[in-house]
C-alpha cells in the first residue's frame, strides 16, 4: 500500500496555475549539495514510485560527483510499493503539472548561491524519463543537458522544436513498456526537428535496469554503471 515517506528537505515557489488567481503554491523536492559548498546544477526526476531513497541516493551521488541536485517530489511526499500502485500515481499525475513543478525547480536552483552554472542539467527514469524530455523542450536554454533513462509516460513530448539542450538516451533492448525501435525513432525524431546533440545508448537488459533498489527484478549492475559513467561524464561536458 503507498505511504507517505517524503525525503523533503527543500520548498520552492511554483509558477502560478493558467487562470489562477492569488498564490501559486509551493513544490518541494529533495537538495544535495557537494562537500566543496557549491557546482553547477542538475535535476533529477523520480520515477513512478515516488521520491524513494533511490531517488534521493541518485542526488546524493551527483553531489558526490561535484553537482548541485534537486530532485522536486512529484507526489508529494507519496511512495508507491507496487507497480499497480505507482501506474495509478503516475496517471494521476497531469503532464501539465508536473511540468509546472518542474519549471519552478528550474528556476529555484538556478536561484541558489550554492549552484555554478548557468544553465541546469536534468536526468530521468521511467516516468522522469519522459519528463526531462517534455523539460528540455520547455525550458529551452535553460537545460543544457538532458538525460532520459528509458523515458515513458504522459510527459513524452510529441514534437522537439523547443529542444536547445544536448540530449544523452539510456534505453533498454528488452524493454516492453517502450521498446528499442521506438526509442530509435524518437532519437532521429528530435535529431530533426530540434537539431541538437542527441545520442542514446542501448543496452542489453530490461526497463529499469538502473534501479538498485530492485523493485522489478530488473536491476542489472553492469549495464547500470555503464550507463551512470556516461551520464556523469556527459552532465560534466555540458552543464556550465
Amino acid at each position: 500500500m503507498a505511504e507517505k515517506t517524503p525525503h523533503q528537505n527543500t520548498t520552492f515557489a511554483l509558477p502560478e496555475k493558467e487562470g489562477s488567481e492569488g498564490g501559486d503554491g509551493r513544490g518541494h523536492g529533495y537538495l544535495a549539495t557537494p562537500e566543496s559548498g557549491s557546482g553547477p546544477g542538475v535535476i533529477v526526476i523520480q520515477e513512478w514510485w515516488g521520491l524513494t531513497d533511490h531517488m534521493r541516493d541518485v542526488c546524493d551521488r551527483l553531489a558526490a560527483e561535484g553537482f548541485t541536485a534537486l530532485a522536486p517530489d512529484l507526489f508529494g511526499g507519496w511512495v508507491a510499493h507496487d507497480g499497480e500502485e505507482a501506474g495509478e500515481m503516475m496517471q494521476n499525475l497531469p503532464a501539465e503539472e508536473g511540468a509546472r513543478q518542474l519549471a519552478g525547480a528550474v528556476d529555484y536552483l538556478l536561484s541558489l548561491d550554492s549552484v555554478t552554472s548557468k544553465t541546469v542539467g536534468t536526468v530521468g527514469f521511467c516516468m522522469g524519463g519522459g519528463f526531462v524530455l517534455a523539460l528540455a523542450a520547455d525550458q529551452g536554454a535553460k537545460v543544457s543537458a538532458a538525460v532520459p533513462f528509458y523515458g515513458v509516460g504522459q510527459a513524452v513530448p510529441q514534437a522537439y522544436a523547443g529542444v536547445k539542450a544536448a540530449i544523452q538516451g539510456h534505453y533498454a533492448e528488452q524493454d516492453s513498456m517502450f521498446p528499442p525501435q521506438d526509442a530509435r525513432a524518437q532519437e532521429q525524431q528530435i535529431r530533426e526537428e530540434s537539431g541538437a546533440e542527441v545520442e542514446y545508448f542501448f543496452y542489453d537488459a530490461p526497463h529499469a535496469f538502473h534501479n538498485d533498489e530492485n523493485p522489478q527484478g530488473n536491476y542489472r549492475p553492469e549495464e547500470a554503471e555503464l550507463a551512470w559513467s556516461r551520464t556523469v561524464r556527459f552532465l560534466k561536458d555540458k552543464v556550465e
